[in-house]
Order: structure tokens, then C-alpha cells, then sequence
């Protein structure tokens, strides 16, 4: 078995401190404060690696099918990782909770519909569904998001998480916006009203580092 390359070993990093985000946002061995301030910080470091692996694999020229396969994984996985524990560490808040459930549900619900929409698209037509421009604004949002809502009571105590509501809105339309981009873009695959090998077949070769999708 051949040794992980540099870009690789970054994608596996930043699968290896996920579990490490969620600790600090769900147990309370730390103050609040600080509990709120590692687990921002390992997720900052963590979403710094899901930008640089890419860029390593694309001018190392250091792509390979290990980190096509593990990258988009490691990223949703990084997401689902810190939603889950921010609804843990802000469970005595009814409110927000209820808010960002909702906001988890469309998550996880356009990540299941677009990957099996690639699954479907790859094996019918040996189509590659790239990246889209509003595939990386949502990957953006979603980052900008959950640090913001770590965040924010720390930073600004009586904002009435102000600023964390906007942002999970704001995220929550860039993740709806983007899937449908793809379904309205990919849908000729799976109409099913199309007779089936009807099709035109295409190839888009997938890149690492296409981040965003």
C-alpha cells in the first residue's frame, strides 16, 4: 500500500478533528467562553484543510481517487460535525434550536438529494457533475456560519444571537438555491418522463479541489 500523499493526509487530518470540534461544543469541561473558543479555533483550522489539500493536489499535481472520494466526504462531514454540536451547546435556547434544526434538516436533505443525483447522473450518462458557483458560495456560508454562531456569544453578549439568525437564514437559502441549481442543470438524467438511454452521455473529469459542491 502506497504512503498517503501531502493533500491526502490533510483531507484525513481534517476527518480526524472533527470528533475533536464536536467534544468541545458538546461537553463542558471548559467555561462556556472557552469551550466556544477551542471548538471555533479546531474549526477554523479544520476548514483551512478542506482549502488547502485542494490547492496542494492541483499544483503538486497530486490527485488521485483516494482524495476525490474522501475530500467532499471529509467537507459535509466537517458541516454535519459542528451543526450537531451547536445544537448541543445551544439546547437551553428553545428558540434557536428549533431554528437551526430546521436549518440542519435542509442541510443534510440537499447534500443526500445532490450526491445521489451524481450517483445517478455518473452511472446513467458517465457524467462528472463539477462544482458550481453557488455550490462554493454555500460551502462559504455554511462555514462563515457555524463560526459565527460559536461565536457570537462571546463576541457580542447581548446581540440576542442577532447575527448567528441572519447568517443560518442566509445559509440555509445559498443551500436550497445551489441544489436546485444542479437538479434544474442535470435534470434530463432523471426525468421520469424520459424514455430511458434517451440521454446524450458526456464526460466532465472530476478535479480535486473543485470545491463547493
Amino acid at each position: 500500500m502506497k504512503k498517503l500523499n501531502l493533500p491526502n493526509r490533510l483531507t484525513l487530518l481534517r476527518l480526524i478533528l472533527i470528533p475533536f470540534i464536536m467534544f468541545f461544543l458538546i461537553f463542558p469541561i471548559l467555561p462556556d467562553t472557552w469551550s466556544r473558543i477551542a471548538g471555533a479555533a479546531l474549526f477554523i483550522i479544520t476548514a483551512f484543510t478542506d482549502f488547502l489539500d485542494g490547492f496542494l493536489a492541483r499544483r503538486l499535481n497530486m490527485i488521485t481517487d483516494f482524495g476525490i472520494f474522501l475530500d467532499p466526504l471529509a467537507d459535509k462531514l466537517l458541516i454535519f460535525g459542528a451543526m450537531l454540536g451547536i445544537m448541543v451547546m445551544n439546547s437551553s435556547d428553545a428558540v434557536f434550536t428549533r431554528v437551526f434544526v430546521w436549518s440542519f434538516f435542509v442541510v443534510i436533505f440537499r447534500e443526500l438529494a445532490v450526491t445521489s443525483l451524481r450517483l445517478v447522473v455518473s452511472g446513467k450518462a458517465n457524467v462528472v457533475i463539477p462544482a458550481s458557483f453557488l455550490g462554493k458560495l454555500k460551502t462559504i456560508s455554511q462555514m462563515i456560519c457555524m463560526v459565527a454562531v460559536i461565536l457570537e456569544p462571546v463576541i457580542i453578549p447581548d446581540s440576542k444571537l442577532i447575527v448567528s439568525y441572519c447568517l443560518i437564514i442566509l445559509m440555509t437559502l445559498l443551500t436550497l438555491l445551489s441544489g436546485l441549481s444542479y437538479f434544474k442543470a442535470y435534470w434530463k438524467h432523471i426525468d421520469p418522463n424520459a424514455e430511458l438511454g434517451t440521454n446524450e452521455t458526456s464526460v466532465t473529469l472530476p478535479v480535486k479541489g473543485n470545491k463547493g459542491d
